[in-house]
């Protein structure tokens, strides 16, 4: 999981969602006396006691003082901005609020990597990709790449066997919770779906402290367009997912199927709970069959219920995420969209949490040491209800260093990248360990991989950025990352032709339960054993003893390897005993 900025859709082509609501208003100020209220504007989270009504709830914000921003009907999340002190106590005194729960707004969701955002033109979008007609979409996506020779992990999980009998089906769309899209990349734009894509965030440039955030706005009102990614994580994913078999560049898991932006994702690396719930009730009220979740939340690494630590308006804030995710992804998943998310880069099993020093983490230097009760604590989304969890491999299918393991929460693993692989061996330690795929021009040359006439600089060189370029002079950049965020989308592409191949037109919608999809994924994922012995230390690689990690369970499931290695070859040709 690695990361970077907001991105919204300016042209909003097809109605939102049922359950999803963006409020413009101006609201008046509520009849109490002005001297209750004070402190600088502040962005409030509510969330409405299930089954009760929001719009009285709605009505009881403007009347104790607050401007309604957002209103989520269908998990009954509010975000409100209303003066620091006084607000919270006067909405949970009015009866007719029926809140179960009111705390200042902070960032949920984090991707490992957090770069300073450097200055670039906003302007550039780079070529456009000429799109093929189905027939030769579906005749080329059985095919491979250029750049796929460098894709271990594409030949780990079998998807250039898989192609030659399903490399997706159009139907299949597949979204990318993450800090956006460049669908204007020439891997991306043959399968991405525009007209679909949101972005559920604004840029913020500053915190209230005065830190830097975002830094200053792209775009005019601070809201990038749903084609647009800063960061340059949300396009890695997308590309590993699907970037198109088009006899140029890289080509993903699954190459035929579509590709849609709903962002939640900061430039800065940070996913808000507004922007993240809002995204996933999107996910099912769209029709999309998979969603990628490569994030952890911040500022909690974990939401406890009342950890002691914790002041009681911290608890309550924590009590209010674990709540809204969980009926997000409740929702997403009642509305049939398999949730493949990352198990995180912590080198933890979840299922005994350590002592955590990290939170909270936004703003930026407030951290202090809190004990764990893995009983009620959690780490979202990775531990809430219906995700399908994925541990990172290195290319010798060792666990990496970084990923988080262990029987409570992971279902499978996958490739994600492994620069430390192989001690001993002059492949040790070299980019080609980690994951190759997608990055947006703009990003390469904000952080100096490639130089602003498209040429890649010294600096990239040593990072392993590749350049391929059509004969029409359209050029496509692409850069190797690692982490448990480059190992999910592997395990999202199979489950993309899971879908693509057993999915049926139910109601006038195709696609496959997401019970069924897991059920496939997990039987035909190659079981893999714990190592012998079952205890690994990292110290020749150069890490301490924290990153020690034994494997506990049975070859057939363990805290490793889950179920196994996916493998979309077998899930595609096997997959059917685990319907019946």
């Amino acid at each position: 999981m690695r990361v970077r900025k907001s991105l919204m859709s300016a042209v909003l082509v097809a109605p939102l969602v049922a359950g999803l609501v963006v409020v413009a208003v101006n609201n008046t100020a509520s009849a109490a006396p002005a001297a209750a209220l004070s402190g600088a504007a502040t962005d409030f989270n509510i969330l409405v006691t299930e089954g009760a009504s929001v719009e009285s709830t709605v009505d009881a914000v403007r009347a104790a003082g607050g401007t309604v921003v957002t209103v989520n009907k269908a998990v009954g999340l509010l975000t409100v901005s209303a003066p620091r002190t006084g607000f919270a106590e006067r909405l949970k005194s009015n009866r007719a609020a029926t809140v179960s729960a009111v705390a200042p707004a902070k960032a949920i969701g984090h991707a490992p990597r957090t770069p300073v955002k450097p200055k670039r033109d906003a302007t550039e979008r780079g070529a456009r990709a000429t799109t093929a007609s189905p027939a030769q979409a579906r005749a080329a996506a059985s095919t491979m790449d250029p750049l796929d020779e460098k894709l271990w992990g594409l030949k780990m999980v079998r998807s250039d066997l898989a192609r030659t009998k399903q490399p997706g089906d159009k139907r299949v769309k597949v979204g990318v919770l993450d800090t956006g899209i460049d669908g204007s990349h020439p891997d991306i734009a043959p399968n991405f779906d525009a007209a679909l894509s949101r972005n559920f965030t604004r840029d913020i440039p500053n915190d209230e402290l005065g830190q830097i955030v975002d830094g200053p706005c792209e775009f005019r009102g601070c809201v990038d367009p749903a084609n647009w990614d800063d960061g340059g994580h949300g396009t890695h994913v997308a590309g590993t997912i699907a970037a198109a078999a088009n006899g140029f560049g890289v080509s993903g898991v699954a190459p035929n199927v579509t590709l849609v932006n709903i962002r939640g994702g900061q430039d800065s690396g940070s996913f808000f709970l507004q922007p993240v719930v809002d995204a996933m009730v999107y996910s099912g009220d769209a029709g999309l069959d998979v969603v990628n979740m490569s994030f952890f939340v911040d500022p909690w690494l974990y939401n406890c219920d009342a950890n002691p630590a914790d002041a009681p308006e911290l608890q309550e804030q924590q009590r209010l995420i674990k709540t809204a995710v969980t009926r997000g992804l409740n929702y997403a998943y009642r509305k049939g969209v398999s949730q493949v998310v990352s198990l995180g880069n912590q080198h933890s099993d979840l299922g005994k949490p350590q002592p955590d020093a990290s939170s909270p983490n936004f703003p930026a230097g407030g951290a202090y040491q809190r004990q764990i009760d893995n009983a009620s604590c959690l780490s979202l989304p990775i531990e809430g209800p219906h995700t399908i969890g994925v541990s990172a491999l290195g290319p010798s299918q060792k666990k990496a260093d970084y990923s988080n393991y262990g029987l409570e929460q992971i279902s499978v693993s996958a490739p994600g990248g492994y620069f430390r692989d192989y001690f001993g061996t002059p492949w040790h330690r070299t980019n080609e360990n980690m994951t190759l795929s997608t990055l947006p021009r703009n990003v390469g040359i904000a952080e100096g991989l490639i130089d602003e006439a498209g040429n890649v600089t010294q600096k990239g060189i040593d990072a392993g950025v590749q350049k391929a370029c059509q004969a029409d002079g359209t050029c496509g950049f692409y850069q190797y990352l690692q982490g448990t965020s480059m190992a999910s989308p592997h395990a999202a592409g199979v489950a993309a032709l899971i879908v693509s191949q057993y999915g049926r037109n139910q109601g006038g919608e195709f696609g496959l339960k997401p019970d069924r999809v897991q059920k496939v994924l997990e039987g035909t994922a190659s079981k893999t054993p714990c190592p012998v012995p079952p205890t690994v230390d990292y110290l020749n690689e150069g890490r301490d003893e924290t990153f020690t990690a034994t494997c506990a369970g049975t070859k057939e499931f363990n805290g490793f390897y889950g179920h196994g290695i996916v493998d979309a070859w077998s899930a595609i040709t096997q997959g059917s005993k685990f319907l019946k």
